[in-house]
Parts: C-alpha cells; structure tokens; sequence
C-alpha cells in the first residue's frame, strides 16, 4: 500500500528500546524514507515497561502485545527473540494463529544479564544450582538464563521462575523472595545503580519476523534503513540515551545509563546452519518448543 506522498505504508511492532531501538532511530532519523517506506510503529508493553504486559505475562506466549496486533493484522512485522520467534512461528499452526516466518537474524544484540541483591551471598553462577532465576517465561530472559547457566551447571538443576514486569523482579530480588532475576538495559543500569551485583550477562540477538504480504525488497529496503539505524547508533551510543532513561520513568539520570552495552548489526539471512543448531537445543528443553519443524517452514529469506 502507497500513501499521498509515493513511499510504501507498513506497520510494525515496537516494544522495549534495547531490542528495537534500530528501528526506532531509522523512523525518527527519516532512514525508512531514504529507502522508500512509510513505516508506522505501533508501540506496545514489553516486561520493561513500569505498567508491563500482564497479559501476556499471565496467559501465555501468543497473547502477548508484540504478537497479539500480528495475529489480527493490525501490523505486517516484528521482532524478539530469536528464539521465541522461533517458538512462535513453529507453534502457530497448532495454535490457530496466523502464520508468519523468520526473515532475518535481526540488527539488536540486546545485553542480558543474571543478577542478585545487594546483600545476596550469591557470588558466583554456580551458586545458582536448583535456585530459582526470575524471567519472563519463554522470552529471551528465559533463554538466555538457560543458555548461560548450562556452563556451570547441569540442565536438570537450573531453575526459572515467571517473574514478572523488570521492576517487579528487582523489588522480588530485593525482598528476598527470589535470589536472582534477568535483566536488560535500561534495567541493569537501574539494578546496578541500586547496589545489585551482576553475576553475568551476554548478549542476545533479535530476529525479524514478517507475514507473507511484505515482499522481498519491501524487507530489503526495510532492513537497509535498519544497517544504517545500526552504524549510526554503534558510532555515538551515548547519543540516543533518551530513549532508556524514558522507559524507566525517573528510575535513572542519563549520566547513570551504561550505554556502553548497546550493540547493533546489519540485519543478515537467517541459514540454515543457524536454525538448525537453535532449533535443536531448544528441543532439548521438552517445554520450549514443538517438535518436527523445518527450516523451509519456518525461514524465508526472501530479502536476499
């Protein structure tokens, strides 16, 4: 669809700034009207969020805010993570939802990290052995607790809690009735600021999703305009601080934020190699995913 102006109308979903903030600037810098598009964001609650996203937090993956507008049409585009849209897009079926694909290994490498009180006695990761880590149960905070713990301890003692929005799991840590939690920026920042210790962290990285009417160089341009969002962000990190100190709502002054974590990419092909090699761990966590999926129903790299 064009709009009165000639550029391409398309509407995506937005959530916390960390995992979208390449699309954020590529929209507030004119990046998507340098490639032709007329990107309209519609902005839903992510776990950061002071008010968050209790119905998805309590019902479950598909009603979430980033995926319920996908599933009614209300927009052609999304990203999270790379492995909930994994889950997501192999489950739509069996689900009665509508149908997306992975288009690409996405321009946001979001730091995660797993953090403790400030009067924790927890010091080291394998502390943490059949101690229960609060996360937002088959979002990135819950994968990537998985995916770090599993160097120090064995599978069947790590444990994960729903834990709620970020700033419930920090009041959660701090009161003790939980020992850790897993958090992103601006929240790290916000823990750390506090006196929480962070035990570790690493980096996550988005994927795009998208339904079949967005065509190949639709994304092309789309994903352009989102490398361009990235090298731009990367050269001066500092200068986009607003948009973290905004979501946290006073929680934080701009000299307190860690910008130096912020990481984004060029959005690039998903492969097969690296379908196969995610597909395949989570199917060693039963409750992660469906089992018999391929990468042609899952992946259409049609952008390139």
């Amino acid at each position: 669809m064009s709009t009165s102006t000639g550029l391409k109308k398309i509407r995506i979903a937005a959530m916390n700034p960390v995992h979208d903030l390449a699309v954020l600037v590529a929209h507030d810098e004119g990046l998507f009207q340098q490639e032709g598009l007329d990107v309209e964001i519609l902005k839903t609650p992510g776990t950061g969020t002071l008010d968050g996203d209790p119905q998805g937090l309590e019902k479950g993956v598909f009603d979430r805010a980033m995926w319920s507008p996908f599933n009614t049409g209300e927009v052609d585009q999304y990203r999270m993570c790379e492995w909930g849209v994994i889950k997501r897009t192999v489950e739509a079926t069996s689900n009665n939802q509508r149908q997306g694909k992975i288009v690409a290994l996405g321009a946001a490498m979001s730091k995660m990290a797993i953090i403790t009180g400030p009067q924790s006695c927890i010091y080291e990761p394998e502390q943490l052995k059949n101690t229960p880590v609060a996360v937002s149960t088959f979002n990135g905070s819950h994968f990537t607790t998985l995916k770090m713990l599993e160097g120090f301890i064995k599978k069947e003692d790590i444990q994960t809690t729903s834990g709620g929005t970020m700033i419930e799991r920090l009041e959660a840590i701090k009161k003790g009735e939980v020992a850790a939690g897993n958090f992103y920026e601006p929240w790290i920042s916000v823990a750390q600021k506090q006196g929480f210790r962070v035990l570790m962290e690493s980096h996550s990285t988005r994927s795009e999703a998208a339904g079949d009417q967005l065509d190949g160089p639709t994304l092309a341009a789309m994903f352009r305009a989102e490398a361009a969002s990235a090298e731009l962000i990367n050269s001066n990190t500092q200068r986009y601080t607003s948009y973290f100190i905004e979501e946290v709502q006073g929680l934080l002054e701009p000299q307190d934020f860690q910008h130096w974590r912020l990481l984004y990419a060029p959005p690039v092909p998903y492969t097969r190699e690296r379908f196969n090699d995610t597909y395949n761990w989570m199917l060693g966590y039963p409750e992660l995913v469906e089992a018999g999926a391929t990468f042609e129903q899952v992946v259409d790299n049609r952008a390139w």
